[in-house]
């Protein structure tokens, strides 16, 4: 069995990031039927016994994301642990600070990589040694935000160092024409540079397109969770129920 360790940095792979694990367990649930961990499943999922012990078989346990979540901002990060997804994660998964990069490529690639720099390493040291066999890295970010693109940079050359025969995956969110932010071409230059040097695959996604979808379906798009019926065959203890936008 091989595994994939998924990294989330700044607000944007945050947001995109919950988004992906809300769809996978949608997926494991609709062809998962009988709650069994299985080799599909623990790709990107552990599976914890009451003990906190990994269960490499059988019925489903807690599922707890192969994960690893930065921000420089405590809100996110503070909305995930509070959401529907909380119990995928613990608080030592995530690594936060509260005053933000400043939408600043360099204050997120130097000064928070560099003082940062053995907290991230510590973390995905411990997610990968819940593996098996390691394959790859996703790393989700965005180019324009001084977190995402600085930070998000500065780890992916960073898992480069660490872990130099395990493939790096990128999912870059690109800004719109209309970002208000003045220095997200800047950002997303200098992030550029970075993926051509560092990455291994790089997963561009249009924000520009994204919006007119958006605009075709009157404006924005809702996730409804049923938490309970949602994650019953998965095995997970959810109550009640919430509404999320992106």
């Amino acid at each position: 069995m091989t595994q994939s360790i998924v990294v989330q940095v700044g607000q944007c792979g945050n947001q995109v990031g919950c988004r992906f694990w809300d769809l996978a367990l949608r997926e494991h649930a609709h062809v998962n039927q009988m709650g069994i961990y299985d080799e599909a499943l623990s790709s990107f999922f552990r599976n914890v016994d009451q003990r906190g012990a990994d269960s490499t078989g059988g019925k489903i346990n807690a599922l707890k994301a192969r994960a690893v979540l930065v921000d420089m901002e405590e809100g996110v990060l503070g909305e995930i642990l509070q959401g529907p997804l909380r119990s995928l994660f613990s608080s030592t998964q995530l690594i936060s600070d509260v005053s933000g990069s400043g939408n600043n490529w360099a204050v997120g690639h130097h000064t928070y990589g560099l003082a940062y720099r053995e907290q991230i390493v510590d973390q995905v040291r411990k997610a990968a040694e819940h593996c098996d066999c390691l394959q790859c890295f996703f790393l989700i970010h965005s180019m324009g935000g001084g977190t995402g693109s600085g930070l998000g940079t500065f780890v992916l050359k960073l898992l480069e160092d660490e872990f130099p025969e395990v493939y790096r995956i990128v999912t870059s969110v690109y800004p719109t024409a209309e970002d208000d932010v003045i220095t997200s071409p800047y950002n997303s230059v200098l992030a550029m540079k970075e993926l051509t040097e560092h990455a291994d695959c790089v997963l561009p996604v249009d924000n520009q397109g994204r919006h007119k979808v958006l605009e075709q379906r009157g404006g924005q798009i809702s996730w409804l969770y049923h938490q309970e019926g949602l994650y019953h065959h998965l095995g997970t203890r959810r109550g009640g129920e919430g509404r999320e936008t992106f």
